[in-house]
């Protein structure tokens, strides 16, 4: 079971963090602050510093400087798996599924590893009605439930992320992080993407990496544009894409949200 949210501090927070790789500065003094409920977007230019400010935030990498708080505890040198548990939870920019096996049965083991019974798992699916549920639950979140008997293979790339989303819903989140959660994604179907993560439960803070302006300003209802491993800007679309800085560093004279 979560712990009960504060809502009057922020969901996750940063303070000062830092990270160096020798003399190579890679994160300078980021502050960030991700209140319940927030649908974030973090951008910036190639080589911005935005995955490894994710991997800190993770604990996929270790701070040379600074905070990282989860509902105002302070969750700095907890481990990668110890975040998760504590509902810090992330996708990747690429498809990590068990591709030979169906829809449900993805979702049936994260949500057993959730519960603890992974150990187990040499019962029949069947045998674990509750289980079964929850994963059919997720599914229909995300409306995924007319495939869940399909292999992932023969699912088109765009629903295959949606399964990644659904068995990080599996996880509990109380922040998820969706790294280019459209990446791969035929323009066509990113709606898909977006539909979904408009659908997540309100009390869910997300926060997503992506390339996509379109998908930016689409979904997010404040933005933060990290340069050189530090925040250059924070705010709402408008006033980032009629920031002149921001728009001559990364978004291009010419754009418009």
């Amino acid at each position: 079971m979560n712990a009960v949210v504060d809502s009057g501090r922020p969901m996750l927070e940063t303070r000062g963090l830092r990270k160096n790789f020798g003399a190579l500065e890679v994160a300078r003094d980021v502050d960030f602050t991700l209140h319940a409920g927030a649908r974030h977007a973090l951008i910036g230019p190639n080589g911005a510093g935005k995955t490894t400010f994710v991997n800190l935030i993770t604990g996929a990498l270790d701070a040379s400087g600074g905070d990282v708080f989860l509902n105002g505890d302070r969750i700095t040198h907890v481990s990668e798996a110890g975040r998760v548990k504590r509902g810090l939870v992330r996708t990747f920019q690429i498809n990590t599924l068990f591709t030979g096996l169906t829809v449900l049965e993805n979702l049936y083991l994260a949500v057993s590893e959730h519960a603890g019974v992974a150990a187990r798992m040499l019962r029949p699916v069947g045998s674990r009605p509750k289980v079964v549920a929850e994963a059919m639950h997720l599914l229909e979140m995300l409306q995924l439930q007319d495939d869940a008997a399909r292999l992932i293979t023969e699912l088109p790339y765009g629903r295959q992320r949606l399964v990644e989303i659904a068995i990080a819903l599996a996880l509990e989140p109380r922040v998820l992080l969706l790294d280019e959660p459209a990446a791969g994604v035929p323009s066509a179907e990113s709606h898909i993407i977006l539909d979904a993560i408009s659908g997540l439960p309100e009390e869910i803070a997300v926060l997503i990496i992506e390339h996509d302006m379109d998908v930016v300003f689409r979904f997010a209802e404040k933005i933060t544009v990290l340069v050189s491993g530090a925040v250059l800007a924070t705010g709402t679309p408008d006033e980032i894409g009629s920031n002149a800085e921001v728009r001559s560093v990364y978004l291009g004279e010419g754009h418009h949200a």
